[in-house]
């Protein structure tokens, strides 16, 4: 049984990968009256951005579990109704297989 991808994938960023703050003046006795240098706020997200589509990527690729499905088979197994069809299995276990080869080919 193969189960389709539902989830859809984050928008992308429309701000890119790096923001930069506006200058703001400092308080206190230290810094009274300057302001602080553009350069200084600067915020760099690149390494957050790759880890973010990474863990964007892994979420897409989860398998969707149908709780309710899983709820009957279990509550067939244990009332021994459920019965497996070895060739059917077999036959599906291949075919996933030949999938993973093609897919890891390309």
């Amino acid at each position: 049984m193969k189960i389709n991808q539902t989830g859809k994938p984050l928008p992308p960023s429309s701000n890119g990968e790096s923001t930069a703050r506006s200058p703001a003046a400092k308080s206190g006795p230290a810094g009274a009256g300057t302001a602080i240098a553009p350069d200084s706020t600067r915020v760099h997200l690149g390494t957050t951005g790759a880890q973010l589509r990474e863990l964007e990527s892994s979420i897409a690729s989860a398998p969707v579990v149908n709780s309710q499905k899983v709820s009957e088979i279990k509550q067939a197994i244990s009332e021994g109704r459920f019965q497996v069809n070895a060739e059917v299995v077999a036959d599906r276990l291949i075919d996933t297989v030949q999938d993973l080869i093609r897919t890891s080919t390309r």
